[in-house]
């Protein structure tokens, strides 16, 4: 087999969690291309503005997950709550129903 072949082949078979790369150094908001990124005008400067930025940003995430983690946890709650009647209208139906059976006999 070729060493191209081999190189490829092994390229092909390293698993993601290798492949991943740190991406920049430095906190978010501290500038370009010091973790910061291009993420507009202000973090690009970096500084206190690029620091403050970047935390808002975070902070508008972490809210926007509790926001959608409450929202899923009331629709689990809701279908949990269709079930359960749900459960107690069929179990009321077997009752009829063998109530029927009994009278049939």
């Amino acid at each position: 087999m070729s060493s191209h072949k081999l190189l490829l082949t092994k390229h092909i078979r390293t698993p993601l969690t290798l492949c991943v790369r740190n991406m920049g150094k430095g906190e978010p908001g501290s500038g370009s291309g010091d973790g910061g990124g291009a993420g507009g005008a202000i973090r690009d400067a970096g500084g206190a503005f690029g620091k403050r930025q970047a935390a808002q940003e975070d902070q508008y995430f972490r809210k926007l997950n509790e926001e959608q983690i409450k929202k899923m946890r009331e629709g689990l709650k809701d279908e949990v709550s269709f079930h359960e009647k749900q459960i107690k209208a069929h179990q009321e139906a077997i009752k009829r129903h063998k109530k029927r059976i009994e009278d049939l006999d």
